[in-house]
């Protein structure tokens, strides 16, 4: 007698922050540890839009967005984007638009995409305050590239480029991330 197997879904993501150290933290996969930088307002199940904090949950992972001007595509089962120079997040409460990408014109408002700095080379955009969008819950929260010291983000968790990319490779739909 032949048994089934029993199908499983991808190993989930865990982040938690250091023990002392609200702004860092702990990315826990299929049995490794990588070092992240966390919100500066540490991790809160209560985010607010301003607040720089890392919001507690679990949440889908969405897309990648990518820098193709600095990098070839990199291997991933993500849906991939390419970041264009009038790419943005809105980040304004009151508009229709609230936590979605937007096309920013030159000098207008909203977290733009493509920076000079190499933090947003590659970006995972997911589900937080996506379906219900709540005003001022928070916006633009990504995985995306530490700083070198791994300084505080304004909410997002960030890793350094080789660990995300590591990380990027084996991604695909299904994937999720726990934070808390």
């Amino acid at each position: 007698m032949k048994r089934k197997r029993r199908l499983q879904g991808p190993a989930p993501i865990y982040v938690t922050a250091k023990p002392g150290i609200r702004t860092q933290g702990i990315l826990r996969f299929r049995g490794r540890a990588i070092p992240v930088a966390l919100g500066r307002g540490g991790i809160l199940a209560n985010k607010f839009e301003g607040d720089g904090a890392t919001p507690r949950g679990r949440f889908r992972l969405l897309r990648l967005w990518w820098r193709a001007d600095r990098s070839p595509r990199p291997r991933t089962r993500l849906p991939v984007r390419p970041i264009r120079p009038d790419d943005g997040w809105c980040e304004d409460p009151h508009d229709r638009r609230y936590n979605q990408p937007i096309r920013l014109m030159e000098g207008a408002p909203g977290d733009r995409l493509r920076r000079d700095d190499n933090l947003y080379d590659f970006i995972v955009e997911i589900d937080h305050n996506t379906r219900p969008r709540v005003r001022n819950r928070g916006s633009a929260v990504f995985i995306h590239i530490a700083r070198p010291d791994y300084a505080p983000t304004a909410g997002c968790v960030a890793l350094r480029a080789n660990d995300l990319k590591r990380l990027l490779a084996v991604l695909g739909r299904g994937f999720r991330i726990e934070i808390g």
